[in-house]
């Protein structure tokens, strides 16, 4: 289950069984400004995967924002989601933040990458 509104993004997955995992988690995500890589966006995860709490602040450069689930769903298993697992399934809730995540930063297409980035 998945519910955005711009700037927040709450994903829960509930296990069917005592083998299987779950987690209740949000994504709190604004506009900020970095020193060194300049305008982007700070994120906020905070809740649970499988009863452990989580609270872990990100940023992410301007070029670099649209990778905010590879880098959420790294936190979450570092707190107990199976490796096995990412944080993925609510494409919907994702393409919704996406855009916010575009409009709010003005990016459009074509804008340009730091190569330092894509390593």
């Amino acid at each position: 289950m998945a519910r955005f509104v711009p700037g927040h993004l709450h994903i829960e997955r509930h296990a069917l069984n005592k083998d299987d995992h779950s987690y209740a988690l949000s994504l709190d995500y604004e506009v900020a400004q970095d020193p060194q890589e300049g305008k982007g966006m700070q994120f906020r995860l905070h809740g649970t995967v499988q009863d452990t709490a989580l609270d872990e602040t990100f940023f992410l450069a301007k070029d670099q924002a649209f990778d905010f689930a590879r880098h959420a769903t790294r936190i979450a298993h570092q707190y107990g989601l199976p490796s096995n697992d990412g944080l993925v399934s609510a494409h919907a809730s994702y393409d919704a933040m996406f855009e916010d995540v575009r409009a709010q930063l003005d990016v459009h297409s074509g804008d340009p990458v730091k190569p330092e980035h894509l390593v």
